[in-house]
């Protein structure tokens, strides 16, 4: 632990000493992104750090919520003309609208000279791109099906296995159900039941008919009997909520594991940074399975874009921030608080810990990889998809039949 402390503190020292000097004197730079919960306020502290120690001048607009409600605040004000120097978005099609319109800086250049496309894996590379031209700095990976459980709360209730399917894991929430604690702790926003629900497609389902729903949006698929039993699944664990349920924060959610109150969260691996944050430690208080089920990885993770600006000084600002959020001291310090995983393949990932090191080995096997949603298909049906799940979820009387035909006819009429 004190190496690892160690070489943190170092690097943003390796990412200064990394970036020329004529390209770090006086940048500023606005970063409007999301993250404020604490293990991710954590992780930006370590990246405005490591911009400071380069030359640049990190100006903080962190905005409370998800990225649903920032993103738009910070489309209105790319579109309106007052734009921040960098902006965050979801890896994925969501930066498609400004780049087709030409508001977004391309970073074809900045990416040739420091070979991005070497030190990425395919499909993130690909992921980066729109119309064949770069226009996203990636600072992550992260797995997107995690299912995250309290080893307090697994022992309380008597659960001294790690469920490995459905069945043993419905048992497993039956017992913390009748030793008086929440099996689930679920929050209940449109994008985190979508996550929930992908999640369990992609485990339940299988990698064949994740990729036939969300990349080929093929309905024939979506009607199978796989797909309504993955929505039976799925409406099931309606019963193991609590009736707060409703519009609760993502990490309020992860505090309720961390507290010791509930037994299960299926979260992105942006959770484990709050785990951290915390103090607590993988595969000792808390743990982690991709699953049940197959056990797939959910590839998704976040970008920088940089819209175009005017002002070369605030211009090399970007290229600053852009060089420090590809660096590998830079992914280091940032992914090592956020619970994700560096996006280059050439960092030293050797002290990262037991739930990074699962995934790492499901990265190292491309028949366990797929994006997310958010890359594969288009954003309006994605949108679309995500309330039409919500509805679902909070709709008993809606049957699995009837989900499956009206996801269906979402993928029918935007064809």
């Amino acid at each position: 632990m004190r190496k690892l402390m160690m070489a943190l503190v170092g690097a943003t020292a390796l990412v200064a000493a990394s970036v020329t000097g004529a390209l770090a004197e006086g940048k500023k730079a606005e970063v409007l992104h999301w993250w404020t919960s604490g293990g991710e306020a954590a992780a930006v502290k370590e990246l405005a750090k490591a911009f400071n120690a380069a030359g640049g001048e990190w100006v903080d607009t962190a905005i409370a919520g998800s990225g649903s409600t920032a993103r738009p605040i910070g489309i209105n004000r790319i579109i309106g003309g007052n734009p921040p120097a960098a902006m965050q978005f979801n890896t994925g099609t969501q930066m498609n609208d400004l780049a087709q319109q030409g508001l977004l800086r391309p970073l074809d250049d900045l990416a040739k000279e420091q070979d991005w496309k070497s030190v990425l894996t395919p499909s993130f590379y690909q992921a980066i791109q729109y119309n064949g031209h770069i226009y996203g700095a990636p600072i992550n990976d992260h797995g997107q099906n995690w299912l995250f459980y309290s080893k307090p709360v697994f022992a309380k209730a008597g659960v001294t296995a790690e469920p490995k399917t459905w069945d043993e894991m419905f048992a497993a929430l039956d017992k913390i159900k009748a030793a008086g604690l929440i099996p689930v702790a679920v929050g209940g926003q449109p994008w985190q039941l979508q996550l929930m629900f992908n999640a369990i497609l992609l485990g339940e389902g299988g990698k064949d008919l994740y990729g036939k729903v969300w990349k080929d949006l093929d309905t024939s698929a979506v009607k199978s009997d796989k797909f309504k039993h993955v929505a039976e699944v799925f409406a099931k664990l309606r019963n193991y909520q609590d009736t707060g349920s409703p519009n609760r924060d993502w990490n309020v959610a992860t505090g309720m594991l961390i507290d010791g109150k509930a037994g299960i969260q299926f979260m992105g691996d942006w959770a484990k940074g709050e785990f951290i944050h915390a103090g607590l430690a993988a595969d000792k208080d808390f743990g982690c399975i991709l699953g049940p089920g197959e056990s797939n990885f959910m590839m998704g993770g976040d970008i920088f874009v940089f819209p175009v600006l005017k002002d070369k000084a605030t211009t090399d600002a970007q290229t600053l921030l852009a060089t420090v959020i590809m660096s590998k001291e830079g992914q280091v310090a940032f992914n090592s608080k956020k619970g994700s995983v560096p996006v280059r393949l050439d960092v030293d990932t050797s002290k990262l810990d037991a739930c990074a090191q699962k995934g790492l080995t499901a990265l190292k096997d491309p028949s366990r990889q797929i994006l997310t949603s958010d890359v594969l298909t288009p954003q309006d049906i994605v949108q679309t998809e995500q309330d039409l799940v919500a509805q679902y979820w909070t709709t008993p009387s809606m049957t699995a039949d009837q989900f499956a035909d009206q996801f269906a006819k979402v993928i029918e009429q935007a064809k």
